[in-house]
């Protein structure tokens, strides 16, 4: 009897808790480093991740979603290379699934710390931390 109580408690509390997660809101502060605000920061349909509109990606960033488009050629040699997504922010796939590419910073003599990462299934993300923090691209 207090087996079946308890399993029952558990159940109840995991559902709880899925409903509360599932109706936050997933709002974070719009406005990345540089002052300049971006699309609402909702749920996406890839991932929790906020979301930015592509029109509103810095220039360098566009050049770079139009060279994927493309299929290149890449300025730098790790372009398309495989994103591991070691840090686990990204939707957990299979390794290859995530290919990073290098924005151009300006100033930079090195590659910088920003990046666009594509999925396999169309799925875009972009990080101007160094993947300290995605924003999932939407609007293309």
């Amino acid at each position: 009897m207090i087996l079946r109580c308890a399993r029952a408690a558990l159940a109840l509390l995991a559902g709880v808790s899925l409903l509360l997660t599932g109706c936050s809101g997933g709002e974070t502060d719009p406005t990345p480093r540089g002052g300049t605000a971006v699309a609402s920061a909702s749920a996406s349909r890839a991932s929790t991740l906020p979301v930015v509109q592509a029109a509103d990606l810095p220039p360098e960033a566009r050049e770079t979603l139009a060279l994927i488009e493309r299929g290149g050629p890449y300025p730098y040699a790790k372009d398309g290379a495989v994103f591991g997504n070691f840090e686990r922010i990204l939707p957990r796939k299979p390794r290859g699934h995530y290919r990073e590419y290098t924005v151009r910073t300006p100033g930079e003599h090195d590659r910088g710390a920003r990046r666009i990462v594509t999925g396999r299934t169309g799925e875009t993300y972009y990080t101007d931390d160094h993947y300290q923090s995605f924003r999932e691209v939407v609007g293309s």
